[in-house]
């Protein structure tokens, strides 16, 4: 049963950190002070519930507490060695830590701790930092909150820190809360209501003021040439480019991307002190630990063409990994982590757009997230007074500080195609939609792909959020819609790396009765669709220069003479030949060609749910509820073949274990003699 100072202090946490004004996904942390019961001795405790380490405000739940026994926390300040030495107090939380499960204390318990209040809230508002990021942010907070709110020069979270603003509040018994110089805010209060006021009341009153008081300009004049093109010009420069920066940004190591043209980030991309403030780089290191120290920015105008570009982001890559190397070795000792990778997770392109990147899509998106957390805060500094972040010797302190790495290292192993984009045709349902289920389970982002939106969009919706998985239309006999899939791909996750050419239909007719319109849509669907989807893609492998997989969805058709079955079986050897024909062209690019031969898959399939079960219940004289045991009668191994066993051939070719292996055709028909492979 959940503690009643827990539930309260749950959902605190999840009203402030529900809105983006107050705090950024995975910023920020609250506490709450209260009473237990020790199971040994049955007498009261004194118990602090604070929310633990990697956790969310905004969907925090009891799992994600931490609960101390504050008489040990506040002890360990008789053995607190000081702040050369303070980051071996963390290891020491685990020894105040009450009862069995939930999250391991963050390196701000200290602060929740050690203050004297029953409730604290530490937040990270875009108003907050702005006041904590201005040069004269000491004299902007006395004139704002008077003697409401102190201020705590800079010092990185830890337990000096806590013991800092401990001593604070106890000198300032009017302050509800203080501002963290380079940081952020934290507010206190006797109750939880009253916390959660105070670090509202903070957040607004900073916002009100820099509205109010606030240079209207505070990013100094547009820059002409470099205001946002027109959303439909946007969005096609920005998948041009999409495949060649994600490129560029997976130089060290593979990721997956995020685009966003919201007005915020054009507009400061379109303005004078854009490139100088950008240079700055974020300050709270929230921010800088998603975004790294500082972005790569396009110094071109808006209308410069895709080529030139593409050129000029090559040019800024190489110097921006020579800065970063360059940052690294002026600041790091002989016992700082190694290098973790020298490419920006943040591309600005004036014009168009930000790129941000990350392991997974949604560590890429919150980084766009927090990029845009950073442009609010440089506004609202600028419009007061000069924005000012704290020194990049503090941020590599931050960035390679032991305890980030140790937590990095906690962090599970990936899946196989974790970090790989997946693009699934006809996958709204039989085959397609179970190697897009098998390949998001396996850790890819996927791109359901049918002639259906509607139906895409339901497939994508049940493998979970867009993060993971979006629907598109796709007629794969269409150039110019195959195009548009591919472009919402790379707009969608930055990139693409993995094709499944799995679109097809069938009608089973013998050579007498196949029209001329039956061949043409066999074919167009099948060998044509498959051949444009495949060119779309390639380019942007090529471009991506990161390799990849296209998977061929054949047949045992495509080498098994079948009767009345002309069209489909010709169509499908095409399809057989173009997985040779591709191996040898694009794997220069290391790019991987195979394909899967299936017997007939009657559970689920849109083809036999659409008339050819039927037709091919008919031609073997069964019944179309026996066609599956019918097929499965016929093989070696007497096994019906399902959606699912080709999918698990799709993860196999395209994960780690076959990485040398291309032009291959794996047969999925339980054993049918006459389509062995010879």
């Amino acid at each position: 049963m959940t503690n009643p100072t827990a539930a309260e202090l749950i959902a605190r946490s999840n009203r402030l950190g529900a809105d983006p004004k107050n705090t950024n996904y995975a910023g920020g942390n609250t506490s709450a002070k209260g009473t237990g019961t020790d199971p040994v001795t049955g007498e009261p405790l004194e118990l602090l519930w604070v929310k633990g380490s990697g956790g969310d405000l905004g969907t925090l739940t009891e799992s994600g507490l931490a609960v101390l026994r504050l008489d040990r926390l506040r002890a360990l300040e008789n053995v607190y060695p000081g702040i050369e030495r303070e980051d071996e107090m963390v290891a020491a939380f685990d020894y105040c830590l009450h009862g069995k499960g939930g999250a391991a204390p963050s390196i701000d318990t200290a602060m929740h701790g050690l203050v004297d209040a029953a409730h604290v809230d530490h937040l990270h508002p875009d108003s907050g930092i702005a006041i904590a990021t201005s040069a004269d942010g000491e004299e902007l907070t006395a004139k704002i909150f008077g003697d409401r709110v102190a201020w705590v020069p800079w010092r990185r979270p830890g337990f000096q820190l806590g013991v800092d603003i401990a001593a604070i509040k106890a000198a300032n018994p009017r302050a509800v809360g203080c501002i963290l110089g380079g940081h952020g805010i934290t507010a206190w209060g006797d109750t939880s209501d009253e916390a959660e006021s105070n670090s509202l009341w903070i957040i607004q009153t900073a916002a009100n003021y820099i509205t109010e008081h606030g240079r209207p300009d505070p990013f100094g004049a547009a820059r002409p040439g470099f205001e946002a093109l027109p959303e439909t010009e946007r969005r096609a420069k920005a998948a041009a480019l999409a495949a060649t920066i994600r490129g560029l940004a997976s130089t060290d190591k593979p990721m997956v991307g995020h685009f966003s043209d919201a007005p915020v980030v054009t507009d400061f991309l379109a303005s004078e002190k854009a490139p100088a403030l950008a240079a700055l780089g974020t300050s709270c290191p929230d921010h800088f630990l998603r975004t790294k120290v500082k972005p790569l920015i396009l110094n071109l105008p808006a209308d410069a063409t895709v080529e030139a570009s593409i050129e000029r982001l090559r040019e800024l890559h190489a110097e921006y990994r020579a800065d970063y190397q360059s940052y690294y070795d002026a600041h790091a000792t002989a016992d700082s982590p190694a290098i973790r990778g020298a490419d920006p997770l943040i591309v600005l392109v004036p014009g168009v757009g930000m790129f941000s990147y990350g392991a997974n899509k949604q560590t890429a998106r919150v980084a766009g997230e927090f990029y845009i957390n950073a442009i609010n805060v440089m506004r609202g500094a600028e419009a007061l007074s000069t924005y000012t972040p704290i020194s990049d010797a503090e941020k590599f302190r931050i960035e390679y500080w032991a305890l980030e790495e140790a937590k990095l290292q906690r962090m599970p192993k990936p899946k196989t195609h974790q970090g790989r984009i997946a693009f699934v045709t006809g996958a709204a349902s039989g085959i397609g939609k179970a190697i897009a289920t098998r390949l998001a389970a396996e850790g890819a982002c996927v791109v359901v792909a049918d002639l259906d939106l509607e139906k895409a969009q339901a497939a994508a919706a049940e493998l979970g959020n867009t993060d993971v998985a979006i629907g598109v239309a796709a007629n794969v006999a269409d150039a110019a819609g195959v195009q548009a899939a591919i472009d919402a791909t790379l707009l969608a996750f930055g990139g693409i790396d993995l094709v499944v050419n799995n679109a097809g239909l069938s009608l089973s007719k013998p050579l007498l009765e196949t029209t001329e319109k039956d061949w043409d849509l066999q074919h167009d669907v099948m060998a044509k669709g498959s051949f444009l989807v495949s060119k779309a893609a390639a380019k942007a492998l090529i471009e991506q220069g990161m390799g990849g997989d296209v998977i061929y969805i054949s047949s045992k058709n495509s080498v098994f003479a079948g009767p009345n079955n002309i069209a489909y079986s010709a169509t499908k050897a095409d399809q057989a030949h173009q997985v040779r024909l591709l191996a040898v062209e694009l794997g220069e690019h290391g790019v991987r060609v195979n394909g899967i031969n299936p017997d007939g898959v009657v559970r689920g399939s849109g083809i036999f749910a659409a008339g050819w079960g039927a037709n091919r219940a008919a031609t073997y004289g069964v019944k179309e509820e026996d066609l599956g045991q019918f097929y499965a009668n016929r093989t070696i191994l007497k096994r019906e073949v399902v959606p699912e066993n080709v999918a698990d051939a799709v993860y196999v070719l395209t994960g780690p274990e076959l990485s040398r292996t291309t032009g291959l055709h794996i047969p999925v028909d339980s054993g049918v003699a006459a389509a062995f492979l010879r």
